[in-house]
C-alpha cells in the first residue's frame, strides 16, 4: 500500500517542500527534490498557497517502476506550482480619482492660439517715397493726435508752394489795379449818359463809354479768377507736401519704426506688401482675437461669458464676454476652417499691463451645472464607460450616462455615486476590466 498524506505545519507553509522517504530510492531523485525545495526561499510564496508533503512508505509489493513513477509525478506537480508562481500576473499600479459633487461647465475653446489686439492700430506710410529728413519720434514714445511723426525731403515742393503764393500776391495786386480802372470807367460812362441827356454829347459817345466800362469790369473779374487759380495751385502744393509728412491720427504709442534719417522710405505699391514706416497702437483699449472651429461657431453669440488665459500669466484666468463673431469663415489653412471671435475683459485692469501680441486663449462657456455628480473626463473610455476600483482589488467596467462635459469634468447622470473611485491612468498597459490593481496615488478634488 502507498501512504500519501499532506500535513504541513504553519511554519512550513511559507516554502515549497517535497519530502519523501523511500527505502532504496536512487540518490538522483533525492537531489532533484532538494534542488526544487531550495528554489523557493521563505517569503516567496503567500500563506494561502497549498503545499504538499509527500511521504511514500515502503511496501514489499511496490515495484521499482511504480516507485519512480510516483516520484516523477510529485516532481512535475512541484514544477507546475513553481512556474505558476513565478509567472503569475502582478497587480497593476493605477491612479484613481474619487467621484465627488461640484460644478460642471460645457465650454469650447479656440483651435489655435489667439492674440491680444489693440482696439486702434494703424501702420503708417507716406503716400510717395523719398529720403527721410525728419524723424520726430522713437519707438516706445507716447504721442498725441496731430503730432508730427516723420517728414521726407520735399524742398522742391516747398519751392513750388512759395512760387504759387507769390503768384497769388501778384494776382491780388492786379485785381486791385483792374478793378480800380473798372470803377473809374463805370463812373465815366454814367457822366457820358448824363451829358447825352442834356444834349452835350452824342449817343455814340455814350455807348463807347459804356462799352469801355464793361470791358474794364470784365478785366477786374478775370484778375480775380487768376487769384483763385493761383490759390488753388498753392493748395495743390500743400497736398503734395502732405504726401511726404506723417502725423499721428490718434493718441497712442509708437510700436515700431522702419528707417532712419537719411534713408529712403518706400510706400507699399499695389499688390506688394512692404513694412510700414511707423506702427502706431492705442494700448488703452485691448481685446483678444482667437479662431474657433467652424463646427462650434453656431454655438457662439455676442455677450456670452468667456474665460481668458494668457501664456504670460500662467495659472490665471480672467472673465470676459464675446464682443464680436466674424460673419465669415477663414480658410487660411484648408484643413482647418475657422471663425474668428473677439472677447473683452470684464475688468481690463485685472491682468495688469498687457502687451499687444501676447498669445491668449478663449474658453467660451455654453452652459453651467452646479452641485452635480461629476467624473474626470480623463477617466472616460469610448462609449461612456469607466473602470471602477472594486472592493476586491479588481477593476470593474461600468456604463454611465453623461451630461455636460468639458476637458476637465463630465457630469454623470446615472451609473456612479459620489465616493466611488475611478481609474484615470487608462493609458497604462494592462489596465482593463477584471485586472488586479494597486492604488498608486489618489487625488481627490
Amino acid at each position: 500500500m502507498y501512504d500519501i498524506s499532506g500535513n504541513p505545519s504553519e511554519a512550513a507553509a511559507r516554502r515549497v517542500g517535497i519530502l519523501y522517504n523511500f527505502v532504496g530510492a536512487g540518490c538522483r531523485w533525492r537531489k532533484l527534490v532538494r534542488m526544487l525545495t531550495d528554489l523557493a526561499s521563505p517569503g516567496d510564496l503567500p500563506d494561502h498557497v497549498c503545499f504538499c508533503v509527500l511521504s511514500i512508505a515502503p511496501h514489499p509489493a511496490m515495484s521499482p517502476l511504480i516507485r519512480r513513477l510516483l516520484i516523477a509525478l510529485a516532481v512535475i506537480a512541484a514544477l507546475i506550482v513553481l512556474f505558476w508562481w513565478i509567472g503569475r500576473p502582478k497587480p497593476i499600479a493605477v491612479v484613481v480619482r474619487e467621484i465627488d459633487r461640484g460644478k460642471v461647465e460645457s465650454s469650447i475653446a479656440n483651435t489655435r492660439a489667439g492674440t491680444i489686439e489693440a482696439c486702434l492700430r494703424t501702420k503708417l506710410s507716406t503716400i510717395i517715397g523719398g529720403r527721410i529728413e525728419v524723424l520726430a519720434v522713437k519707438e516706445g514714445d507716447r504721442v498725441k493726435k496731430g503730432q508730427l511723426l516723420m517728414k521726407l525731403w520735399n524742398d522742391d515742393q516747398q519751392a513750388q508752394s512759395t512760387l504759387a503764393m507769390a503768384q497769388v500776391a501778384t494776382a491780388r495786386q492786379r485785381v486791385n489795379e483792374a478793378c480800380a480802372q473798372a470803377a473809374n470807367a463805370e463812373r465815366e460812362a454814367e457822366r457820358q449818359s448824363e451829358l447825352r441827356k442834356k444834349g452835350f454829347v452824342s449817343t455814340s459817345r455814350e455807348e463807347s463809354a459804356r462799352t469801355e466800362a464793361q470791358a474794364r469790369r470784365a478785366g477786374c473779374d478775370a484778375t480775380k479768377a487768376d487769384v483763385a487759380q493761383f490759390q488753388a495751385k498753392v493748395n495743390a502744393t500743400r497736398v503734395d507736401q502732405g504726401r511726404t509728412i506723417l502725423y499721428a491720427p490718434f493718441d497712442g504709442t509708437i510700436a515700431k519704426i522702419v528707417g532712419e534719417i537719411g534713408e529712403y522710405s518706400t510706400p507699399s505699391p499695389p499688390g506688394v506688401q512692404t513694412p510700414p514706416a511707423i506702427d502706431l497702437i492705442d494700448d488703452s483699449c485691448l481685446y483678444v482675437k482667437a479662431p474657433m472651429d467652424e463646427v462650434d461657431a453656431p454655438k457662439i453669440i455676442t455677450g456670452q461669458p468667456v474665460r481668458i488665459s494668457l501664456d504670460a500669466l500662467p495659472k490665471q484666468s480672467f472673465p470676459g464676454k464675446v464682443r464680436r463673431v466674424a460673419p465669415y469663415v477663414s480658410a487660411v489653412e484648408k484643413q482647418a476652417r475657422t471663425v474668428d471671435i473677439e472677447a473683452t475683459f470684464d475688468n481690463p485692469e485685472a491682468p495688469g499691463r498687457l502687451l499687444v501680441g501676447y498669445s491668449a486663449d478663449i474658453e467660451v462657456i455654453l452652459a453651467v451645472r452646479d452641485d452635480v455628480v461629476r467624473v474626470p473626463t480623463s477617466a472616460l473610455l469610448e462609449g461612456s464607460r469607466v473602470l471602477v476600483a472594486g472592493a476586491d482589488d479588481r477593476l470593474e467596467e461600468r456604463k454611465v450616462k453623461t451630461g455636460l462635459a468639458n476637458w476637465e469634468f463630465t457630469e454623470v447622470l446615472e451609473g456612479l455615486n459620489a465616493g466611488e473611485r475611478v481609474v484615470t491612468s487608462l493609458e497604462r498597459v494592462g489596465v482593463k476590466a477584471g485586472a488586479a490593481f494597486v492604488v498608486e496615488a489618489t487625488n481627490s478634488r
